[in-house]
């Protein structure tokens, strides 16, 4: 069989290789600093819409941030354990008092990790993130 295609193809600009190498790197960022308070950064974005929305279905946070549905439902019997969100009236799922106050004691450790991102991409960097993701997702 003949290679020659492998060895003529350059494998190191692969999008969808360097995105995940920034979601790798940026989530090891978010892990360092999330820690302490035992949620990953999945958990804590659902956490957030929720105290946003007030009210939000598992459909609505699947589209929203484009994510499986096994993903969110593993996610959301994790938070439903922990006492953070609960379902009143199905399919709907609202944010407890308790998860309204760990987004609040969670929010100054995220704004550390923001802000070591950010200072790590710069202006330019974090504006071209945004780019991306308002092309991809329109």
């Amino acid at each position: 069989m003949n290679y020659t295609k492998i060895e003529k193809t350059d494998f190191s600009s692969c999008i969808a290789g360097k995105v995940g190498l920034i979601s790798r790197l940026t989530s090891n960022i978010f892990r360092k600093h999330l820690a302490k308070h035992d949620i990953t950064e999945s958990q804590l974005s659902i956490l957030f819409i929720t105290s946003k929305m007030k009210e939000i279905t598992q459909k609505q946070i699947s589209e929203f941030y484009y994510l499986e549905k096994s993903t969110v439902s593993r996610n959301l019997k994790r938070l439903a354990e922990k006492g953070y969100l609960e379902q009143r009236q199905l399919p709907k799922l609202v944010i407890t008092k308790s998860g309204l106050e760990f987004v609040t004691e969670v929010i100054p450790s995220w704004k550390k990790a923001m802000k070591e991102i950010k200072k790590a991409l710069g202006e330019n960097g974090v504006t071209a993130i945004d780019e991306v993701v308002t092309k991809l997702t329109n």
